[in-house]
């Protein structure tokens, strides 16, 4: 599905991530304890200290970065991915993302707002570029819908569940009323009413809700708490006879509270945050009833009226209203919040893509407080008009919907319906945590799951055989990041299908420290399989040389250790120069060792040409190119500790 997107980045993820991985460093003792014959080596370490030297890799330049930014060391990562960036201008969009972040920690936050841009584009959020109508066709058709049978001539919306009833906005007592505009600033009246709802779903003939609650002026929308004791509701600002008025003698909205006692409504009192000089209206409530979600036109809304959210105390106070971002609100209308069981909010806008006015759209909260994508609900709930005040059973899939639709009684209908396909497709991601050399299943290693902005959408631990399974959106992509002590941290990028099912991901983990012995071979620790020399020759090559840094290091840090250097080629070439080359460039490997310092009596050397093949590939056999280089490698065997 294709759908015009806008975004806020809320990044809070930096404080999340694990402090293991790259952090596991020690250093490593002197060579004469032999270390009970083991030598730990850290690699990051030697990596610096090669670049340091002037040596320029962006392979290296990324693991350096990545090593603190996955540590939370933003100041530093910064550094490294500055060099990675002066290299390369075209790099994965990850990277983009993270130097972005380690520029703000230096303060550098216009070029991190560019990096941030770029990141953007990279992976094609431009609100231009999505076909909303297509996702708007994809998610249509889901529905069966039906007049709810409790319509008057007049404006009837905005339903809620309470007990085994429903409670809805009606101006059937008014009069006179030939059409409603869906603002705050209303001048006709309406007032609350109440339907039992059968078992097969069918409401009964509507009485007025409770004459407790009900004013001169306006009520409606309200919203229940499960245990039926406490009402928030709009009202027009009117209170115990009194009618307050904005700078422009407007009488606005505003949410109210009211607890039933003994099956009576009593104690009606404004909200702390309401104001007379802006509307506040149509609340919702949180699964756990500690938010209170609403509508407002607040100063700092971004358009016509925006949605909020503000907490709920435990002593009934109410700390202070946040406004959920231009990730959900535009510079037109969003309205009509409602929470389902499974924490999905529904709300109303007209300044997300829809079919005309007042749309229907849906996104996910996740746990850690951000949004996901948002969907337009499709056609049969949405027309060319207004449609709005949303709710829905999450088991029965029935809810109700208000719209002005062509076709009603009056100018806002209330409509019944059931959902007979689920918009989201689910899908299971799994896989298997294990160690990149020796197979081990890694238990216990932490997965966190990001979206494609790299906000964190859910964590979990493999368990004791190594799997891990999480719950992820067909047709999305994903950023999977495995995290565990003493293992370098890993991300991977996966896409998932469009269709329902599982999506396997396995993830193979490198140790942040390099474990040997004599017999070892060192190079495999730094991932190096070949010293580069060009064709026929054998000069070290500058590649070459930032390989054999890494080596010498490892050397001068453990003035006890020796090696044999190895060289091999691949069956090509008559057996004798194959044997004069390797064995020539064995020995150009041990000079340039030496002329930096290394003792010759620590290094020992050996062409042994095509004699020792790890494959099939010998003279006469068709191998492939890659199969063949498996046969031309470097080897640096520890001999001594």
């Amino acid at each position: 599905m294709i759908m015009k997107k806008y975004f806020t980045l809320y990044i809070a993820i930096l404080s999340l991530f694990s402090l293991n991985g790259f952090s596991q460093k020690s250093k490593l003792k002197s060579a004469d304890t032999k270390y009970n014959n083991l030598a730990y080596i850290d690699a990051i370490k030697a990596y610096e200290k090669v670049a340091q030297k002037g040596y320029k890799s962006a392979d290296m330049y990324q693991k350096i970065g990545n090593s603190y930014y996955f540590n939370g060391e933003l100041e530093s990562a910064a550094k490294w991915y500055g060099e990675l960036f002066a290299m390369h201008t075209d790099l994965e969009p990850e990277y983009y993302f993270r130097y972005s972040q380690s520029l703000k920690s230096i303060g550098e936050n216009k070029k991190a707002d560019e990096m941030l841009q770029l990141f953007h584009q990279k992976i094609g959020i431009t609100s231009k570029s999505m076909n909303y109508l297509d996702q708007i066709k994809a998610n249509s058709g889901r529905y069966q819908i039906e007049n709810a049978g409790i319509n008057s001539p007049y404006s009837d919306y905005g339903t809620a569940k309470y007990g085994n009833k429903i409670v809805f906005t009606t101006a059937r007592d008014t009069g006179g009323l030939t059409h409603r505009t869906h603002s705050w600033n209303n001048q006709f009246f309406t007032n609350l009413y109440t339907s039992q709802v059968s078992d097969e779903g069918t409401l009964s003939k509507p009485e007025p809700f409770d004459d407790a609650v009900k004013s001169r002026f306006h009520e409606a929308t309200p919203i229940f708490t499960k245990d039926g004791k406490t009402m928030y509701f709009t009202r027009n600002n009117f209170l115990k006879g009194k009618k307050g008025k904005n700078q422009d003698k407007t009488t606005l909205l505003k949410i109210y509270r009211a607890n039933s006692v003994d099956n009576l409504w009593t104690n009606v009192t404004e909200l702390p945050f309401n104001s007379d000089q802006f509307s506040t209206a149509h609340p919702a409530l949180s699964l756990d009833e500690k938010t209170l979600y609403f509508a407002s036109n607040r100063p700092d809304s971004f358009g016509e009226s925006d949605i909020y959210k503000v907490q709920i105390n435990t002593d009934g106070s109410f700390g202070t209203p946040i406004n959920l971002g231009n990730t959900i609100n535009t510079v037109g209308r969003e309205s009509f919040p409602f929470i389902s069981d499974e924490n999905e909010m529904y709300f109303a806008s007209d300044g997300h893509p829809g079919l005309g006015g007042f749309d229907v759209f849906v996104t996910k909260i996740n746990s850690n407080g951000t949004y996901s994508d948002i969907q337009n609900v499709g056609e049969n709930v949405n027309s060319a008009k207004d449609d709005f005040a949303y709710c829905i059973d999450s088991k029965t899939r029935r809810g109700y919907f208000s719209s002005n639709r062509t076709g009603g009684q009056g100018s806002d209908d209330i409509y019944q319906f059931l959902e007979t396909k689920r918009l989201t497709c689910d899908q299971e991601l799994y896989g298997e945590i294990t160690d990149i050399n020796t197979k081990e299943l890694l238990p216990n290693t932490k997965i966190s799951l990001y979206n494609n902005l790299f906000e964190l959408l859910n964590t979990t631990i493999s368990d004791v055989k190594g799997n891990y399974s999480l719950k992820v959106d067909c047709g999305k992509d994903y950023h999977v990041r495995a995290e565990k002590s003493e293992y370098n941290t890993k991300e991977q990028k996966i896409s998932i299908s469009s269709l329902e099912g599982k999506t396997y991901l396995p993830i193979a983990l490198e140790k942040t420290k390099c474990k040997v012995t004599i017999g070892d071979d060192l190079g495999k620790c730094f991932g190096i399989k070949n010293i580069y020399f060009d064709f026929d020759k054998y000069n070290i090559r500058v590649e070459a040389a930032i390989d054999l840094e890494k080596i010498l290091i490892v050397l001068t840090d453990n003035p006890g250790m020796k090696l044999d250097i190895r060289s091999h080629t691949d069956s090509r070439g008559t057996f004798k120069y194959n044997e004069v080359l390797s064995n020539n460039r064995a020995k150009a490997t041990i000079q340039w060792l030496i002329k930096n310092g290394i003792h010759p009596n620590r290094l020992t050397a050996k062409g042994y040409g095509e004699n020792q093949l790890v494959n099939h590939c010998s003279d006469g056999v068709y191998c492939t190119e890659e199969e063949h280089q498996l046969n031309r490698r470097s080897e640096f065997i520890i001999t001594a500790l």
